[in-house]
């Protein structure tokens, strides 16, 4: 029998529109057992298995937009639509303020019909992008980086009220410390990498009184994955 404190409801209860100004930002991050999301040589195909991959669909199904950054695009290529649940494609939006997205990259296809936004900076140029997709421009600063805060306002004014940040892990890490992501999904896979690329890396404390303790739900996904569905808000 699964533990009464892995039978939690419906994670997708707390998906809904809170504030004026920003949408509602969910971000999902999956891991090995030892805290790692790729190996030393960037493999990180997949780590986590059907369960994890179906319960990122559906996150996807229960937002408006997902959200990833060029680093992701460029490593992975990926579709972001939904393929392993039932539910609406999101909007795709890509974060790509040096115009560095190639114009073949898949999740510009738009045969599906859902909206295709590339974020770029105000002299960022690249490849000439497929017909349909929008291209908005948002300041920068000296490092060539978006404000992330002013980023979640664009996206609210761009319609969405409830976005997912896919990845990568250094966005999702820089969008927790600025305080716009209200929930984590954290899905942790039974495997032991030992070494590679770590996922979360937040500002320092000093103290393990100043680290967050978010109130947490678990669920278990099943193949010996669980689910860590943390509350940031």
């Amino acid at each position: 029998m699964i533990p009464p404190t892995c039978q939690n409801a419906d994670p997708f209860r707390f998906f809904r529109a809170k504030l004026p100004d920003r949408p509602f930002i969910v971000a999902q991050l999956g891991q090995s057992l030892d805290g790692r999301i790729a190996t030393l040589t960037g493999d990180s195909k997949y780590i986590g298995s059907r369960p994890s991959l179906a319960h990122l669909h559906a996150i996807r199904a229960h937002v408006d937009a997902v959200v990833v950054g060029i680093g992701t695009v460029l490593a992975d290529d990926p579709k972001l639509n939904v393929r392993l649940c039932e539910g609406p494609n999101p909007a795709r939006v890509v974060i790509d303020a040096k115009g560095r997205l190639p114009a073949a990259a898949q999740c510009l296809d738009g045969s599906d019909g859902a909206r295709r936004i590339v974020l770029r900076g105000p002299d960022a140029r690249g490849e000439a992008l497929p017909a349909g997709v929008e291209v908005h421009r948002l300041p920068i600063s000296a490092a060539g980086r978006f404000d992330l805060v002013e980023l979640a306002r664009a996206l609210r004014h761009l319609g969405f009220a409830r976005v997912l940040l896919e990845g990568g892990a250094a966005m999702i890490s820089q969008a927790i410390d600025a305080g716009i992501v209200d929930r984590l999904h954290l899905m942790v896979s039974p495997v032991l990498i030992g070494s590679g690329q770590p996922g979360l890396e937040l500002e320092p404390v000093r103290r393990l009184a100043d680290a967050r303790r978010p109130a947490v739900e678990v669920t278990l996904l099943g193949e010996g994955e669980v689910l860590f569905d943390c509350d940031l808000s």
